[in-house]
């Protein structure tokens, strides 16, 4: 395969970055335990008010992990098209997240966590580091938000 496509300049990046997070249903999680046990799973997704919402059981690596570590991976695409999100992540109990960002994720999803266990909880992602490419050209200029700022 030949590369010939021009790298997107930094700007277009975070506008392909914010139209994926609003169009895709389904985004990788990585975290680590205590003991630096890593964990990566899929988890559906809504991008709401800057900040990307997830919902899976406390009672999970994931859960868990996302609790008591406070930080997380995400990740979209392929290797050939990469997002990564680096996030520090607030927990809310079943029924004390934003209302809205609940129902922003049940609107996407078809699916409202609210109506299910309580062993289900929230957690909203902030992201501090943005990283977007295609292919090799576009490893430079791949950071797009550092320190929780936008770049472009």
């Amino acid at each position: 395969m030949k590369i010939t496509a021009s790298p997107r300049e930094p700007g277009q990046r975070r506008q392909d970055v914010l139209d994926r997070l609003e169009r895709e249903l389904d985004i990788w999680v990585a975290t680590a335990d205590a003991d630096g046990s890593p964990c990566m799973v899929p988890l559906w997704f809504v991008w709401h008010e800057e900040a990307v919402w997830l919902c899976t059981r406390l009672t999970n690596p994931t859960g868990r992990n996302l609790r008591d570590g406070g930080r997380t991976r995400l990740a979209l695409g392929h290797t050939r098209d990469v997002v990564l999100i680096d996030g520090e992540v607030d927990t809310f109990a079943l029924r004390e997240a934003p209302a809205a960002a609940a129902g922003a994720f049940a609107a996407k999803t078809g699916w409202d966590p609210r109506g299910d266990s309580a062993s289900y909880a929230w957690f909203r992602v902030r992201p501090r580091a943005v990283q977007a490419w295609h292919e090799v050209r576009e490893l430079k200029q791949r950071h797009i938000m550092q320190d929780g700022a936008w770049t472009c």
